[in-house]
């Protein structure tokens, strides 16, 4: 007994207790805005459990103390334990697939009785250790394709069965495991194939329509072209080391795109689109020989990106279409293609009414008439941030984006310092999570981002999201911990 008594105070006295601090003080800013965002008029008591804000005390302290028990667990256990925990939770959701409760169309939810949970939300600790058991193994090579895939695998297996339960947004959390891989080796290119594909499709869509200085072609399929011929030539200067090569290619582009315009604007109207495809195949083709010539991969890689670049544009309306109605509005409406304040849209100008209603300082608690009045939908969950913006203003905001950076700051510490490999990239894993829920849920408040409906972190109403934004830090902090404790 006094020998576990021992450990549980070591362990306390080798807790990073700044990041815990942090934790805490969002935990009561965020139940602060649970309680501007739900609160009515008439409402005996905030603290009381038919309340959301009184049901969120609860979330609060169960959260509490469900990271007390994590760190009183053995660190070893995180590692000897992390395949079946994984396993266990991918069961877990392949079962939640066949639940017969929907809520707001998505299965991802289990009904127990009065209890609510969503395993999605509990998935993405258990694949951030399994993740970070493999790739501590010492026989894993990031750079070697069989490896780099079998991590791959791990990410997408739990995102095929959220996305069976019709829970895209969860799903699209787990990409930002692709951040810790960038950090432990994965080469720059592969994440810069990712933004380009996206820069792709935004400007493709956004521009479609449009017309190039009233000729056949489309701005926004000519500036896409226009972009692959850049991208390619800059890539050949970074990985071939051929100056001369990547000027051939950006002043060849450059010329006949030149000269198809000109003809096509002065004597025959044509798409020169078509011109720039052409020109571009036949620069991948080029890279391709000299790939086979001078034996170098990288001319390889760089053709297959050209090849690929213009198989996923012309894809695009292809995965649009694929798309439910109401994500295809979704994205009209945030690339500036459709106006539906009615519908789609809705919610995100409501969000901005009331974020810019804050002025600097808020409205004040429980005094902001756009969430009183309930005009922005999901205002408590998934939209809480425009709570804080109106209640207190452009100083709440910026406090409580402040506290988010020291967490994120405090996080890339912690994860630098560790010893083993395992603590590491289980650290980059919870990081690489965080950011990206913040990065989305406060952009899609913003309606700068899509709404994909992922809640902010320690903020939004909930038990299973606090839960498992919870469990994620927990672990990594008793890791931590352990690592002091082997140091005293």
């Amino acid at each position: 007994m006094e020998q576990g008594t021992d450990r549980q105070f070591g362990v306390l006295r080798s807790l990073d207790w700044w990041t815990v601090g942090i934790y805490i003080s969002l935990l009561a800013f965020g139940w602060i805005s649970v309680c501007g965002a739900s609160y009515d008029f008439g409402e005996p008591d905030i603290f009381s459990l038919s309340t959301r804000s009184g049901m969120q005390i609860v979330w609060i302290v169960t959260s509490i103390g469900l990271g007390f028990v994590l760190l009183m667990l053995d660190n070893r256990f995180y590692d000897t334990f992390a395949y079946i925990i994984y396993a266990a939770l991918l069961l877990l959701l392949f079962a939640t697939i066949f639940n017969p409760h929907s809520i707001k169309g998505s299965r991802s939810w289990l009904v127990l009785g009065s209890l609510r949970l969503q395993p999605a939300e509990f998935a993405k600790f258990a694949t951030a250790l399994a993740i970070a058991k493999l790739m501590s193994a010492y026989d894993f090579n990031i750079h070697r394709r069989k490896d780099f895939l079998i991590a791959c695998s791990i990410i997408f297996a739990p995102m095929l069965f959220i996305i069976a339960q019709n829970e895209t947004g969860s799903a699209l959390v787990y990409l930002s495991f692709f951040l810790m891989f960038y950090r432990e080796g994965m080469p720059g290119s592969v994440l810069f194939t990712g933004v380009a594909m996206v820069i792709y499709f935004v400007v493709g869509v956004r521009y479609a329509d449009v017309p190039l200085l009233d000729t056949p072609a489309s701005v926004g399929k000519f500036a896409v072209m226009s972009l692959i011929q850049l991208f390619s030539a800059g890539m050949v200067y970074i990985y071939c080391k051929n100056r001369k090569q990547a000027w051939n290619i950006i002043l060849l582009s450059a010329g006949i795109t030149m000269a198809a315009f000109l003809l096509s604007k002065y004597v025959v109207p044509f798409d020169i689109v078509i011109i720039q495809i052409i020109t571009t195949v036949a620069i991948a083709c080029r890279l391709a020989y000299r790939a086979l010539s001078t034996r170098i991969r990288n001319y390889l890689y760089i053709s297959l990106f050209v090849i690929g670049s213009i198989g996923f544009f012309y894809s695009a309306d292809l995965i649009l279409s694929k798309m439910q109605s109401h994500q295809r509005t979704r994205i009209n409406v945030l690339l500036g293609l459709q106006d539906d304040l009615k519908g789609a849209g809705y919610n995100v100008h409501q969000s901005e009414i009331a974020i810019g209603s804050g002025g600097l300082k808020g409205k004040g608690f429980r005094n902001g008439t756009q969430t009183k009045l309930k005009f922005v939908p999901e205002q408590d969950t998934d939209f809480i941030f425009c709570t804080v913006g109106e209640e207190e203003g452009f100083l709440g905001c910026a406090f409580v984006l402040s506290m988010f950076l020291a967490l994120i700051l405090r996080l890339i510490k912690l994860a630098e310092r560790q010893p083993f490999k395992f603590g590491r990239i289980y650290g980059y894993c919870v990081l690489s999570i965080f950011l990206f829920h913040l990065f989305i849920n406060v952009g899609m408040v913003l309606g700068l981002t899509p709404v994909i409906g992922i809640p902010l972190p320690f903020f939004s109403y909930g038990g299973s999201s606090l839960w498992g934004f919870t469990i994620l830090l927990f672990v990594f902090l008793r890791i931590d911990a352990a690592r002091n404790m082997a140091r005293k």
